[in-house]
């Protein structure tokens, strides 16, 4: 009969804990523990922190981003003092939004300053920070030692090729509509991309401008600079809707002087019927009040940006 691991280990342990908890080396040669790096141990059916299971927003994490932020939990039971997250790593443990492919194929990214040495392991890239640039702290959800926000984001210019998502990660470092706090501030984000060169750092520099407080969304932020970069007015975000002291919800983007309503439609009508029925009952309410509401796909905004446009060109026609 296979002998139970120590409880006080948890499901993630270093060998180095294990040995000192009097687990045999033979013991973690075992089916059910998992080996992600060097000198590291998992429990095969081990799942993500309850609290890790959503981001700070309220938002189910993606499985690209649920694998990575589990290696990186795995990793940190070895990390030595000095070593902190950096990068694209510390970009997911804080929530913030990237794209899909990108966040499947990275490996851990893992910074240090002068002189310790670069970290080095199999799925793990290494990283020589400088202190005039970045500053470590530790994240209060995760418990994981990571870069600063501004400075993350900052170091991305490097990362996401779109500067769309560039700017759709500053929206939600800088985000103060209906959080408590932002990870960060404008002039936090400003601080850090004038600290010094850095890889990347022209492309943060562009983005900057463009970023906004009051963006809900990776989507929200792309499907505005689309239509902004297609000729159109920069539409006000989240605008909340009033008919007669009525409120008749929140739309995604608006022109409340034409009233336009620009509403994003993901995947949420398929794997939330009960949202989704609720958003037919808000269209059909703003529609009574008057407003014309565009609906955007997602195959329109990704693959056809200019059909999204048009669409909501022909919406402004309609107001003369």
């Amino acid at each position: 009969m296979m002998r139970p691991l120590p409880e006080d280990l948890g499901p993630r342990f270093s060998v180095r804990q294990a040995k000192s908890a009097g687990v045999s080396t033979g013991r973690l040669r075992r089916t059910d523990v998992d080996k992600p790096f060097h000198g590291v141990r998992v429990v095969s059916d081990a799942t993500l922190p309850e609290e890790l299971e959503m981001d700070r927003w309220g938002r189910a994490l993606g499985p690209a981003e649920r694998a990575h932020l589990a290696r990186a939990l795995a990793y940190a039971t070895r990390m030595s003092e000095g070593e902190f997250f950096s990068h694209i790593t510390a970009a997911v443990i804080l929530g913030i939004p990237l794209p899909y492919l990108l966040v499947a194929r990275s490996l851990l990214h893992v910074s240090v300053f002068r002189p310790r040495r670069l970290p080095r392991s199999l799925g793990v890239r290494g990283h020589e920070a400088k202190p005039s640039l970045v500053t470590a702290t530790r994240d209060e959800r995760s418990g994981l030692v990571i870069a600063t926000p501004a400075a993350v984001w900052a170091s991305l210019g490097r990362q996401l090729i779109d500067p769309y998502d560039l700017v759709a990660a500053g929206d939600a470092v800088v985000r103060t509509w209906r959080v408590e706090s932002p990870l960060a501030t404008l002039a936090d984000l400003q601080t850090a991309v004038s600290a010094g060169r850095r890889v990347g750092v022209v492309a943060a520099r562009l983005a900057l401008p463009r970023v906004r407080t009051d963006s809900a969304s990776r989507t929200e932020s792309w499907l505005r600079l689309t239509l902004i970069d297609h000729g159109l007015r920069e539409p006000e975000r989240n605008h909340e809707v009033f008919a007669g002291g009525i409120y008749l919800g929140c739309v995604d983007l608006a022109y409340p002087d034409l009233k336009i309503a620009i509403e994003y439609e993901g995947a949420h009508h398929l794997l939330d019927p009960e949202q989704w029925a609720r958003d037919i009952a808000r269209y059909e309410g703003l529609r009574a009040a008057g407003w014309i509401v565009v609906q955007i796909t997602k195959a329109e905004l990704f693959d056809q940006p200019a059909v999204a446009v048009q669409r909501v060109r022909a919406a402004i026609r309609r107001r003369g």
